[in-house]
C-alpha cells in the first residue's frame, strides 16, 4: 500500500546551521503515525552492511526479521546497492518502490553518493538503525511513528507531518506536536523559529506562526528629525549660490 505525506511543516530558523547532517533525522513523536505496519501495509526496505566486519548477512538479518515479526519488505545488502543499483534508472526505482528506507548506521555515511538525489529531493532518506543492538523492532516502530527533521545547512527545513487520508483532527493533532517537537530541537528553541507554514505538495505554503522581526527602534527622533531638516536646508542654500534649482 503506497502512502503519501502531504501535510509539511515547514521550519525556517534564524540562523543557517553549521556542520549539520543531511541523513540523521531527528525523530519527533507524532499522535497518529503516518505509516502503521500494525493496520497498513507499508513497503518498507532494510540496507544492511554485509562487510566482513560487520558480522551480519543477508541469512542473519532475515531471521532476526522473521522471528521478531518485523514489517521490512525488502533486504539490500550493501554491496548490492553498490553494484545493482549503480545507474540513475535503477536508484530511482528503488527510491519509488517504498515507502520508508532504514540503514544499519554503520553504512550511513556512504549513502548519499550511493543513492544520489532521488532520495533527498523525495524525502526518502533511510532511517539510521543500530543493528548492533537487538532491539531492531522497538526502533522501526519508533521511527515509523515520527516526524523526520533534517537540518539542512540552509535556513529551511521540510518535515512531514500527515496524509491526504487522515482527518483533519488527526492532521491538526500531528501538526501540534511537530511544531511543538521542532522548536525544542533547533538552536534558542522558540528563539531561533522565524516562522513555521503549512502546505500540501503542490499547494502555496499556508503560514501557522510568525516571529516578531528584531527592529531597533529609536523612539526619541525629534533632534535627529531637526539635524536631517537643517542639512536639507544647507543643501538647498548651497545648490542656489551655484545657481542650481
Amino acid at each position: 500500500m503506497k502512502l503519501i505525506s502531504v501535510d509539511i511543516a515547514v521550519l525556517t530558523a534564524r540562523n543557517v546551521s553549521e556542520g549539520v547532517s543531511r541523513i540523521n533525522a531527528h525523530k519527533i513523536p507524532l499522535p497518529n503515525s503516518l505509516i502503521n505496519p500494525l493496520n497498513e501495509a507499508p513497503e518498507l526496505c532494510l540496507i544492511i552492511d554485509d562487510r566482513p566486519k560487520s558480522g551480519l548477512n543477508k541469512d542473519g538479518a532475515k531471521k532476526k526479521i522473521q522471528n521478531d515479526n518485523i514489517p521490512i519488505s525488502k533486504i539490500i545488502k550493501l554491496s548490492k546497492l553498490k553494484t545493482d543499483y549503480r545507474p540513475f534508472e535503477a536508484k530511482r526505482k528503488l527510491c519509488d518502490s517504498y515507502d520508508m528506507f532504514f540503514a544499519d548506521k554503520r553504512v550511513v555515511p556512504l549513502l548519499p553518493k550511493m543513492l544520489g538525489r532521488q532520495f533527498f529531493k523525495k524525502k526518502k532518506i533511510p532511517v539510521t538503525l543500530d543493528l548492533k543492538h537487538h532491539n531492531w523492532k522497538e526502533q522501526i516502530d519508533r521511527a515509523c511513528g515520527s516526524a523526520m527533521l533534517y537540518l539542512r545547512s540552509g535556513t529551511c527545513s521540510v518535515v512531514k507531518v500527515g496524509r491526504i487520508s487522515m482527518s483533519r483532527e488527526e492532521i491538526g493533532k500531528n501538526v501540534m506536536a511537530a511544531i511543538n517537537g521542532i522548536a525544542d530541537i533547533v538552536p534558542r528553541k522558540w528563539g531561533g523559529v522565524r516562522s513555521f507554514h503549512l502546505k500540501l505538495l503542490d499547494s502555496l505554503a499556508l503560514p501557522v506562526y510568525q516571529a516578531v522581526p528584531d527592529l531597533k527602534m529609536n523612539i526619541d527622533g525629534g533632534p535627529k528629525e531637526e539635524e536631517n531638516e537643517k542639512g536639507l536646508v544647507a543643501v538647498e542654500e548651497e545648490k542656489a549660490k551655484r545657481g542650481e534649482s
